[in-house]
């Protein structure tokens, strides 16, 4: 199809090149969704210290020689189907470490660092590229490209359309108010209506007050933002622009994540295959599970609700199941995991960390996957779950809450559960989630009629990509 569209998404990670979070996946999902809609989306993203050797052979297509204290360059080539502009900026992004800290925590100059990601992003929509290229759409994602939107509004006239989405609003790019001359922003705009956050900066608000549309990751999160308990402080400024606030849910790769691709592979037609893997699931952990086999895949933060499963799986564990978790994050909730694992070392299977090949045994061989989060923009574990017929279990909130339909006599009665949803995000109520999940569990009809209706279940991007579509078109009229 002819790309009509030109859209430039401005990133601080994408698949393939980097991923940290969920933030990559769709970063890199996109491209490729929207191209079958017209759309030619181009990604511009920081060239970190590991994507450097990839420059070479690309073409320079644009430059800024004082940008934040040293010449930045802007290379294009495609990279994984992907059309990328990597912004090589040494004196920036040449360190050793992450995207977002080193050794010794977060880097101290992270406000410069992403401006200046901004800060191009806005230059190449206002001039173009030396190919003639120019984006009719600037799509910023998260506080890395907050100010893109700001440099955009307020450096004149402009004909190029901006949107920020947001992916988790905990994270805002808060800096010092005495950045404000250094940031290249405005400083009659340093009052609470605009640029000032509780005394400082916030490059997510810079967006949130400029931007043309503000998206989020899931219908519900859209509405939870304009919450006191969701918002995060923003919550005044996303309902003073309500009308241009939507939620569009996230989809997966449906190709990476598929069970017929599986070593073992299976389809909602015909469950075998994830009988197979259920014991080598078990086999990798050590475990011995009469009932059903849960899993976690997951951060260890108290946000994703994982401090409230030593409270929990006794009860799950005496009925039965078993548990195998993979994920790294907080070290006191990392030894919580670790001694139930002690306690119960037939039934608790535990890997610090993260493997990306261990994840997918874990989705073809569990039985269901728990997601107990206090709050979630999107989710994708989820999806995977309804994906490989890892019936999920998760708390009612955010895209969690989008994406699952709970098992009730009314749904069961339909014929449309899909998996099990819990309110509020607390012990009791998780507790009472497990009950069901086990109920459930022994009646082997219902079971697996819920497995083939969540496999059923569409979680690619088709029709999130055609969201996105239609607003780029509403937005350019």
């Amino acid at each position: 199809m002819a790309k009509t569209m030109r859209v430039l998404s401005v990133v601080s990670e994408c698949v393939p090149l980097l991923k940290t979070g969920g933030l990559a996946d769709v970063a890199g999902a996109l491209p490729q969704a929207l191209a079958e809609r017209g759309v030619g989306m181009r990604v511009l993203m920081p060239a970190y210290r590991k994507q450097r050797w990839r420059l070479d052979g690309m073409e320079v297509l644009f430059q800024e020689e004082n940008l934040f204290g040293g010449t930045g360059s802007v290379y294009g080539g495609t990279i994984g189907g992907i059309d990328f502009l990597l912004l090589d900026a040494p004196h920036l992004f040449d360190r050793e470490g992450g995207p977002y800290s080193g050794p010794w925590g977060d880097w101290e100059d992270n406000p410069q660092r992403f401006a200046a990601l901004s800060w191009v992003a806005a230059r190449i929509a206002r001039q173009g590229l030396n190919d003639g290229w120019r984006p009719q759409i600037l799509h910023c994602h998260d506080w890395q490209a907050g100010f893109a939107p700001a440099y955009l509004e307020w450096g004149g006239p402009r004909d190029v359309k901006s949107i920020i989405t947001i992916h988790n609003i905990a994270f805002q790019g808060w800096a010092k108010a005495e950045l404000l001359n250094e940031l290249r922003l405005p400083p009659h705009e340093f009052h609470i209506h605009s640029l000032e956050y509780y005394g400082g900066l916030s490059s997510l608000k810079a967006a949130l007050v400029t931007a043309d549309a503000i998206t989020t990751v899931s219908p519900n999160y859209a509405i939870e933002l304009m919450l006191p308990e969701y918002g995060m402080g923003l919550q005044g400024i996303l309902a003073e622009r309500a009308d241009i606030v939507s939620g569009i849910l996230n989809g997966v790769d449906t190709q990476v994540w598929s069970p017929d691709a599986e070593a073992t592979p299976y389809s909602f037609d015909n469950l075998r295959g994830k009988i197979e893997n259920r014991a080598m699931l078990c086999a990798a952990f050590d475990l011995e599970v009469p009932g059903p086999l849960a899993i976690v895949v997951s951060r260890m933060t108290d946000q994703k609700g994982i401090d409230l499963l030593p409270e929990v799986l006794p009860e799950f564990i005496e009925a039965g199941g078993g548990i195998a978790i993979l994920g790294s994050g907080d070290p006191a909730l990392e030894g919580a995991m670790r001694a139930l694992e002690l306690r119960y070392p037939e039934r608790v299977g535990v890997r610090v960390g993260y493997d990306e090949g261990l994840s997918h045994l874990m989705f073809s061989g569990g039985d269901a996957v728990l997601v107990p989060s206090r709050f979630e923009p999107c989710g994708l574990t989820q999806m995977y779950g309804l994906r490989y017929g890892t019936l999920p279990v998760v708390a009612q909130v955010g895209g969690l809450a989008d994406s699952i339909i709970n098992v009730n006599p009314a749904s069961m009665m339909a014929g449309v559960a899909t998996g099990f949803t819990f309110s509020p995000t607390t012990a009791d109520a998780l507790a009472g989630a497990l009950r069901r999940l086990v109920r459930l569990w022994h009646e082997p009809e219902a079971w697996a009629q819920v497995q083939r209706n969540a496999m059923r279940h569409p979680v690619g991007w088709e029709a999130s990509a055609e969201q996105y579509a239609q607003l780029y078109a509403e937005l350019v009229g």
